[in-house]
């Protein structure tokens, strides 16, 4: 069935967290709800003071505009918007629209029946984020340890805490993180160029189904998870390599604070060494 009769079908009453008929509405295409509205709310706000935060700042130039957390002196504490309380603003906000629209996805699975695994999902890219501008902060006493708003800004201050570990990628859950993110790509290069080449045959040629897909990989592999398996395994690797990038930074300064090559001194120090 096309896509417009398959929506008259599942646009149905119901599977609202907050709001019960009120806020159970589309725009167009568009599922909205209570969250739908507050993910934009947060979102209007949120980008208005990050360009109100360029109009105090001495450049228009997009790579250039930053905006800073709070000077470490602040703690803890709220900070003159001009001195980083915009930049806490602006997290509220993108905390405030992040969560709103992972509660959206949940509104809409329950009105399809569906499970929260798009939601749950989401919400460790949430994680990840959370940690980097409310956990880690928290733990180090100061919000200003959270990284700036801007391009340039942010790539910098990605540079200055690795060199500030000396060796970054030293990190034991730095290479986990890295690790999944690769494995990643390749999963997903490998089942999106199966499905391609299986379902989008030569002029002429008939689609395969998924028993050449299963095949080709018991040719090559000697093993094939199936349809269902691959995506278990995608999700698997995906969240994996979002978690694990949470915990390599967070672990870095509240829980250790040297040059991450010392850590491995332990490897050095085993018995098994001459």
């Amino acid at each position: 069935m096309s896509m417009l009769s398959f929506e008259r079908k599942y646009r149905v009453r119901g599977g609202t967290l907050i709001g019960g008929d009120l806020f159970d509405f589309w725009v167009g295409p568009f599922y909205v709800g209570f969250f739908g509205v507050t993910t934009i709310f947060f979102s209007i706000v949120g980008t208005g003071l990050i360009i109100w935060g360029a109009a105090l700042g001495p450049t228009w130039n997009l790579w250039q505009i930053n905006i800073a957390p709070p000077d470490l002196k602040y703690g803890l504490g709220l900070a003159p918007l001009q001195e980083g309380g915009l930049w806490q603003i602006i997290t509220m906000c993108a905390l405030g629209a992040f969560g709103s629209w992972a509660l959206r996805e949940v509104e809409i699975c329950r009105k399809l029946g569906m499970g929260y695994h798009v939601p749950i999902a989401f919400g460790v890219a949430i994680f990840a984020y959370f940690t980097l501008v409310v956990i880690r902060p928290v733990l180090l006493g100061a919000w200003g340890h959270g990284f700036p708003y801007g391009i340039l800004s942010h790539l910098d201050w990605v540079s200055n805490v690795g060199y500030q570990y000396l060796h970054f990628h030293y990190n034991p859950a730095h290479m986990l993180a890295v690790t999944f993110f690769f494995t990643t790509t390749l999963a997903l290069s490998l089942h999106g160029a199966l499905i391609l080449s299986a379902v989008n045959p030569k002029k002429g040629e008939v689609v395969k189904t998924a028993e050449h897909e299963n095949t080709f990989f018991r040719d090559v592999l000697g093993y094939s998870v199936g349809a269902l398996g691959i995506h278990r395994l995608g999700l698997f690797l995906a969240l994996s390599a979002g978690f694990w990038s949470a915990v390599c930074i967070v672990i870095s300064g509240p829980f250790w604070t040297r040059g991450w090559p010392e850590w491995w001194n332990w490897w050095l120090e085993l018995p098994i060494w001459p």
